[in-house]
């Protein structure tokens, strides 16, 4: 969570028809956001078998133009951009010259701009930093008036295609525009829950309306920032500012997925000397999961030990609803990553046992082209 003061604190479009819903409310990354309704357990276990509604409003919605943007995109992010086909979409990192990670985000090339969405909690600073080594030529829209939904779930394409039909056409990572209600929404198969689902740019003025046309299917409630947290960490996910950060780097992350061949080869990107020789040599600590023995969860900051010597530390912890016991990530020195590592954790002033376990948790469902029914 940000710390933020009241007079900092903004409202989202959607502010009032929270509380409507019954929502409590927090600060998080400077704004007012619903951080459960009806309690963070019933709706983790509602999205993992319906669909959940989330607003990610708080988010950066970003767009790039002019000539070259893909390839003056790729000198910042380690992703293949250039390559990437129209209304195709991409998990990227914003890298700093020492391999740092300044943020994780996504980008997708539609037909006339690049569009990016980056964390709540990061994005003037991205802004700034991208706006500091883009070239001039490159044009960025920080796209303000747009509100942004995640309809999670595995209802979430019944749901959502009643209203908005076509969009059960896409695929995992792919993207669209569809017309509702007189407006143009930006459609991707996506989501950061583990799930099958989507995520939605629709005008700030239509936010409203296009929520409570969704939870009014008997497949959708509204949920909170509290299950969001408890349904990417069973995914494996890392959350920026917590998991991931200028301290960490994309091979210690275990998030080399993110750079593809091409990149790899030639490098070319921010921090680029230091992550690919990371990548030949290995690093010396690794982002694990960890399935903690008992009922006392770990929380982010609990030290994690082998034997009486210090190995690391916990970045996300808790209850696992659909796991049915406590898990956490976390980084460790290398030569301790191996699944099945058994370790301990100091929480309270006790240690607890835990063991390195693979990532995710718990298995993804992302509906993905030429995925075996």
């Amino acid at each position: 969570m940000t710390e933020a003061t009241e007079e900092t604190i903004t409202p989202l479009p959607l502010d009032g028809w929270h509380r409507a819903q019954g929502a409590r409310m927090v600060s998080f990354a400077g704004y007012a956001m619903p951080i459960q309704y009806e309690g963070i357990m019933a709706e983790h276990l509602w999205t993992r078998e319906n669909a959940g509604l989330f607003d990610v409003s708080h988010m950066g919605q970003l767009s790039f133009t002019g000539e070259g943007a893909d390839k003056a995109l790729e000198t910042l992010l380690p992703g293949e951009i250039q390559a990437l086909g129209v209304d195709r979409m991409r998990y990227s990192l914003l890298l700093d010259e020492t391999g740092g990670i300044h943020d994780d985000l996504m980008v997708t090339r539609r037909a006339n701009d690049i569009y990016m969405v980056v964390n709540g909690a990061t994005k003037f600073d991205d802004i700034g930093y991208m706006r500091e080594h883009l070239p001039d030529e490159i044009s960025m829209n920080h796209m303000e008036d747009q509100a942004l939904l995640a309809l999670q779930g595995p209802k979430a394409v019944t749901a959502l295609s009643r209203l908005v039909p076509g969009v059960e056409a896409l695929y995992f990572m792919q993207a669209g525009a569809f017309e509702w209600d007189g407006a143009t929404l930006w459609v991707s198969r996506s989501g950061y829950t583990g799930e099958d689902g989507f995520e939605i740019s629709v005008p700030a003025d239509k936010v409203e309306a296009l929520a409570q046309a969704l939870v009014d299917q008997d497949e959708v409630k509204p949920i909170g920032l509290g299950a969001r947290d408890s349904l990417r960490l069973e995914a494996g996910l890392p959350l920026y500012g917590h998991d991931l950060s200028l301290e960490t780097d994309p091979v210690s992350a275990d998030l080399t997925f993110a750079m593809q061949k091409r990149r790899r080869e030639e490098g070319g990107f921010m921090g680029a000397d230091a992550i690919l020789r990371k990548l030949a040599d290995g690093p010396a600590t690794k982002r694990v999961g960890l399935a903690i023995e008992g009922r006392l969860p770990a929380r982010e900051g609990a030290e994690i030990y082998a034997g009486d010597t210090l190995i690391g530390a916990v970045t996300s912890g808790g209850f696992a609803p659909s796991v049915g016991e406590p898990i956490a990530m976390g980084y460790v020195d290398a030569a301790y990553s191996a699944p099945g590592t058994r370790l301990q954790i100091e929480v309270r002033g006790k240690r607890i046992d835990a063991v390195v376990a693979p990532m995710p948790f718990v298995p993804h469902r992302y509906h993905r082209k030429g995925a075996a029914k």
